[in-house]
C-alpha cells in the first residue's frame, strides 16, 4: 500500500511540474508575429524598427513553424544573439575607392 501511495504522489508532482511548465513556459505559436514579438522582447530598448525589420525578414529566414517554435524557445540572450549576431561589428574605415 506505501508503494501505491508513493507511487501517487510522485505522479502528482510530476504533473504538476508538467502542467507549470506548460502554463508558465514560452508561449510558443510558430509564426513570425510570435517569433519577432519573442525577439523584441528581448532587445533591450524595444525599438520599433526593429519588430519592423524582424517581420520582413522573417520569411525569408525561417522554412517552417518548427523553426519558428525553436526560436522562440530561445533564451533572451541566445534570441538576440540569433539576429544581430554575437559581436555586431562597425566600419572602422572608409571603403577603397575603385
Amino acid at each position: 500500500m506505501k508503494d501505491v501511495a508513493l507511487a501517487l504522489v510522485i505522479s502528482v508532482g510530476v504533473c504538476g511540474c508538467i502542467v507549470q511548465h506548460v502554463v508558465d513556459g514560452p508561449r510558443v505559436t510558430g509564426t513570425c508575429d510570435g517569433a519577432c514579438d519573442h525577439y523584441v522582447e528581448c532587445k533591450p530598448g524595444h525599438a520599433a524598427a526593429d519588430g519592423a525589420r524582424c517581420r520582413a525578414e522573417c520569411p525569408g529566414v525561417f522554412a517552417d513553424r518548427d523553426s519558428l517554435m525553436g526560436y522562440e524557445q530561445l533564451t533572451c540572450e541566445d534570441a538576440v544573439s540569433y539576429v544581430d549576431g554575437d559581436h555586431p561589428k562597425a566600419a572602422t574605415a572608409a571603403a577603397p575607392r575603385g
